[in-house]
């Protein structure tokens, strides 16, 4: 990339990851309100809270594989600032939500946006850096936002309850998406279309699908896995996952088409996507409520004591793209997932009472797995030349899909045996790293 053209890219990437950054923060930022909310509602039951954080990553889930084909066809860009607009609109609408109920709906067009928002900022990013190794550091600059945004979440929930008020989480999005939409108009281009059909059928029972499952585990936590509620809900997430493979497989251009995984390493980095985000957003869910019911921390104590996990996840996130650029994905996705590993283990361990050193230690550990996080990306959009916007839908729907099964299923167990869930969740991310072709 020449001196001239240096500088406009670093723009255009400073605008697509503060659209980006936005997004991740808010997959989080809401844990540490959840009592406040909880109490100011009068719906204190985890399962409600579940949903507030749910609701949002299940949208996000079901509409990145449509968005991300929408993008080739109708320009990323375009869609780009469209998911900000309704981000932004969303967020007003979480800020002034009145119930519960309303609250939820808000998060659910809230990931709508983001799903339109997400997929189309990698798609900007392959089309500005058409340079391998210049993508790879761009991309480690977009994963670090994502790392720093994920971590930073429940901080900035804490202090904005603690200090203010918890509407304060969603109000701030409303300047930052202004800026994001100004920027990007600015600096960035708007990469070639490509003609594609919009499969309704599979959005329709892929979102289904997913829904159901994530209501079952849910409704197991409260409940019981043999209710007839859960039951019935993690049928109809069979069912409906069923007739979406059957539909995938009839139409000429479906929303996931199933070859995609048949290609090792996006198989790979897909697999890794789902897993590594049922992990992180678990332990982030549950570590939200621990440090406040088991250790009856306020909001702010407990946001200040997830300083060094915030800060662990976002330096090794950007320090991640530059191990990718020069020793391939492999080495930082095993390192991050040994580090969640060993990090989930720890926090296992630790003790029912106040042991804030032993926390930090392991939480700074456990902060090491988002070198994973840009390694996964930059080895998803490497796999799949030539379609940046599908390769970016299908990882990041398979991110969000782990993430929503992650709170549900992890935040529905006590907290150790949570933990003990992620370790060998992140063992299996590690498993999969080594099955990724070096070739790439």
């Amino acid at each position: 990339m020449t001196t001239e053209t240096r500088a406009p890219a670093k723009l255009a990437l400073s605008a697509v990851c503060l659209g980006f950054l936005m997004i991740t923060l808010d997959a989080t930022i809401v844990n540490l309100a959840l009592p406040a909310i909880g109490a100011e509602f009068g719906e204190p039951a985890t399962a409600a809270l579940q949903w507030v954080v749910d609701a949002y990553t299940v949208t996000l889930a079901a509409f990145l594989l449509t968005w991300g084909a929408a993008g080739d066809r109708w320009g990323s860009r375009r869609v780009f600032e469209a998911g900000v607009a309704v981000f932004v609109v969303a967020s007003i609408g979480c800020a002034l939500a009145q119930d519960a109920t309303w609250l939820i709906a808000a998060r659910a067009v809230q990931g709508a946006g983001a799903g339109a928002l997400l997929p189309s900022s990698l798609a900007l990013i392959a089309h500005q850096f058409p340079d391998a190794r210049e993508r790879a550091r761009a991309l480690g600059v977009w994963g670090g936002m994502s790392g720093v945004g994920l971590a930073a979440g429940p901080v900035l929930g804490g202090l904005a309850v603690g200090l203010a008020d918890w509407r304060l989480v969603f109000a701030v999005n409303v300047p930052v998406g202004i800026v994001a939409i100004v920027l990007t108009r600015r600096a960035v281009t708007e990469p070639p279309r490509r003609e594609t059909r919009l499969d309704f059928a599979g959005q329709l029972f892929g979102t289904a699908s997913l829904a159901a499952f994530v209501a079952g585990f849910i409704e197991a936590g409260h409940a019981g896995w043999l209710a007839p509620a859960t039951l019935a809900l993690l049928a109809g997430g069979v069912v409906a996952g069923a007739v979406f493979v059957a539909a995938e497989k009839r139409v000429p251009e479906p929303v996931l088409p199933l070859g995609m995984l048949k290609i090792r390493n996006f198989a790979v980095a897909t697999g890794i996507g789902g897993l590594f985000n049922f992990c992180l957003y678990g332990t982030l869910f549950c570590l939200a409520l621990f440090l406040q019911r088991a250790w009856s921390l306020g909001a702010l104590a407990a946001g200040l004591a997830l300083v060094p996990l915030t800060m662990a996840v976002g330096l090794n996130a950007f320090f991640s793209g530059r191990l990718t650029g020069r020793f391939g994905p492999r080495v930082p996705m095993v390192a991050g997932a040994l580090a969640g590993l060993a990090g989930a283990i720890g926090f296992a361990l630790l003790p029912a009472e106040r042991a804030l050193v032993p926390f930090v230690v392991v939480s700074v550990v456990f902060g090491c797995c988002s070198l994973a996080m840009p390694a996964m990306t930059s080895l998803a959009m490497n796999s799949l030349p030539g379609k940046a916007g599908l390769a970016a839908g299908v990882l990041n729907a398979s991110r969000q899909t782990g993430g929503a099964i992650g709170v549900a299923l992890v935040g529905a167990l006590h907290p150790a045996a949570g933990m003990w869930l992620v370790a060998g969740g992140y063992a299996l991310v590690a498993g999969l790293a080594f099955a990724e072709r070096q070739s790439s």
